[in-house]
């Protein structure tokens, strides 16, 4: 017989109910440049989750009366595929994911140097395949990578994660069990690596001061760990390709023989 949700110990002996510590992070993994028509793509896989992003632009903003003349419009479309949870999912975007959308173009805006395009648009492109908490989160970076991957010039990547409490104790990156504790808080934040420039912070529950102080400093810990997939994601697609480029380049064997000298009658 299943537990109730006030039965279940969500933290004992330092563990989670999936076996996790409280600052641990579900397996992440992330793919660049997996759609071949889009300017910049990424694939991302995040516990449960599965995240396609894809990239097009900075292309003419129309029609243009939406054009702004000092800065790039950056427009992120996030949704959830029919599928992607256990009851099929209307196909119209709901509430929720016009509100995501909109504070993850915010938060893509502030990544970009959007004041070198003007009178255009980038067009980010969201789509979840399988959701278990934590999509908006997984749905940013995995925007971000995509951005990279399409050569947009940006101050940092966006590095996204979700942090809060669950049977009374403050933990990172929240699975669904998790999320549905009757104490549960949510909190999504995602930063600037680099400077620590928080971008998106959002909060659905009560904490305390200290509580909230920290959640903030275990998730800027967890954001900077997702930070690092990110970049070793861009590497080892960008590392590959310089070496392919490298190897082109080199001489064949017959080219670097020396010829032989001729002889003169």
């Amino acid at each position: 017989m299943a537990k109730k949700k006030d039965e279940i110990e969500y933290v004992k002996n330092g563990k989670r109910v999936d076996g996790r510590k409280v600052d641990e992070l579900r397996p992440l993994k992330i793919e660049v440049g997996v759609i071949d028509r889009a300017d910049g793509s990424a694939y991302v896989e995040w516990g449960q989750n599965k995240v396609l992003a894809a990239v097009y632009g900075p292309r003419e903003a129309l029609p243009k009366h939406i054009q702004n003349p000092y800065k790039a419009l950056v427009n992120c479309q996030y949704r959830m595929a029919t599928f992607s949870v256990p009851d099929r999912k209307n196909p119209r975007p709901g509430r929720r994911e016009i509100e995501i959308s909109k504070v993850c173009s915010e938060a893509l805006a502030k990544s970009i140097f959007i004041e070198r395009f003007p009178n255009t648009k980038i067009d980010v492109f969201v789509q979840i395949l399988d959701s278990n908490a934590g999509t908006r989160v997984a749905g940013l970076i995995a925007a971000s990578v995509a951005l990279a991957d399409a050569g947009i010039p940006m101050r940092d990547l966006v590095a996204a994660t979700g942090v809060g409490k669950a049977g009374g104790e403050i933990i990172l990156d929240l699975n669904k069990e998790e999320e549905d504790a009757p104490d549960a808080v949510d909190i999504p934040l995602a930063i600037l690596p680099g400077t620590e420039e928080i971008v998106l912070l959002q909060m659905d529950g009560l904490l305390t001061k200290e509580e909230w102080k920290k959640s903030i400093e275990l998730g800027i810990k967890g954001c900077k760990q997702v930070y690092e997939v990110q970049k070793e994601a861009l590497r080892k697609k960008y590392g590959e390709a310089e070496k392919e480029t490298a190897k082109a380049r080199e001489p064949s064997a017959k080219e670097t023989k020396p010829k032989k000298e001729e002889k003169v009658n």
